[in-house]
C-alpha cells in the first residue's frame, strides 16, 4: 500500500466510546476453480474479531473483498443482510490489485451485477455501501454518495479510481455502485490526511478515497474460474435510496480473527 494511503480495514479497539457488539440473464454460477470444503452454514465466533471489512457476492458462493481485509486471518466470518454469520474460506488474493474472494454457502445473497458498458466516466455518481468504524457508528449497513473524481488513483494507478464519496475503516471491500446499482469498483482506501498535511505545511485534503475498478476485479475472478454477472448502465437514474435496497442483500460484514 502507497504511503499516502490508509487500508480501510477496521481494526477493532477497545475505547469508552465502543459498544462492540431491466430483466437481466440469471447470474452463472461459480467458476471451476480447484474445490475447497464447504463452509459451516453457521459460524458462532467467540470473542470479537481483531479486525473488520466489507464484502459482496459476485456469483453463487462467491464473496470479493479487498486482500488487505483477509491478510493474517487465521479464520474469517461473513455475516449477510438477513442476519446469518458463516465462516468464509479464502480461496485467492491479489495483493497487487488488493483484491480477494472468499467461499461462502450457495444461497448466502445475490450476485451484485457489474456494469458492462458505457465507459465510466469522470463525474459520474457512485454510492458506497458497507460497514465503517463498526461498535462507534452503526452496527448495520452504511450508504454515502460521491463522484467519480479521476479515472486513476495515486500516481496516476490505472488499476484505480478516486472518488468523492466518503469512506472510512471498515468500508474496504465494498462495492462502489454506479446510478444504476451496478459495481464500478470496489472500495480500497483513503488518502493519508495526515501525510498530506506534512507533505504541504497543513493543507488536509478532504473526501480523496480510491476504489479498485471493477475491470480489474472482472479479471482477477476469471483468472480463478469464476465469471461475474455483467450488466448495462441505461436507462434512468435510480435514487440512492433504491441503490442501497438493491445492494443489501448482497453486502456482508466480514470478521477477521486470530491475527
Amino acid at each position: 500500500m502507497h504511503t499516502l494511503m490508509r487500508p480501510l480495514r477496521r481494526a477493532m479497539i477497545l475505547a469508552s466510546l465502543v459498544a462492540f457488539p431491466a430483466a437481466a440473464a440469471k447470474p452463472p454460477p461459480l467458476g471451476n476453480e480447484a474445490p475447497a470444503p464447504a463452509p459451516s452454514q453457521a459460524a458462532r465466533p467467540e470473542g470479537r474479531p481483531t479486525a473488520t471489512g466489507t464484502g459482496f457476492v459476485v456469483a453463487k458462493g462467491a464473496l470479493l473483498t479487498n486482500a488487505h481485509v483477509v491478510k493474517g486471518c487465521a479464520r474469517m466470518t461473513a455475516r449477510n443482510a438477513a442476519g446469518q454469520t458463516v465462516n468464509a474460506q479464502v480461496i485467492a488474493a491479489d495483493t497487487r490489485r488488493d483484491l480477494a474472494v472468499l467461499r461462502v454457502p450457495e444461497a448466502f445473497g445475490p450476485p451484485l451485477a457489474f456494469r458492462d458498458s458505457p465507459a465510466v466516466r469522470r463525474g459520474d455518481t457512485v454510492v458506497t455501501y458497507g460497514f465503517p468504524l463498526t461498535g462507534l457508528l452503526s452496527s448495520g449497513p452504511t450508504l454515502t454518495t460521491g463522484d467519480i473524481s479521476a479515472l486513476t488513483g495515486v500516481r496516476d494507478n490505472p488499476m484505480q479510481y478516486a472518488i468523492s464519496a466518503p469512506v472510512q475503516p471498515g468500508n474496504s471491500g465494498g462495492p462502489l455502485l454506479d446510478a444504476q446499482a451496478n459495481v464500478v469498483g470496489i472500495v480500497t482506501s483513503k488518502l493519508d490526511a495526515a501525510r498530506v498535511a506534512q507533505m504541504t505545511g497543513g493543507d488536509i485534503p478532504q473526501n480523496v478515497n480510491f476504489a479498485v475498478k471493477s475491470t480489474e476485479a472482472s479479471a482477477f475472478l476469471r483468472e480463478h474460474g469464476i465469471q461475474p454477472w455483467r450488466a448495462a448502465s441505461t436507462g434512468p437514474d435510480k435514487r440512492a435510496a433504491e441503490i442501497g435496497e438493491i445492494a443489501n442483500p448482497s453486502v456482508a460484514f466480514l470478521g477477521c480473527y486470530g491475527r
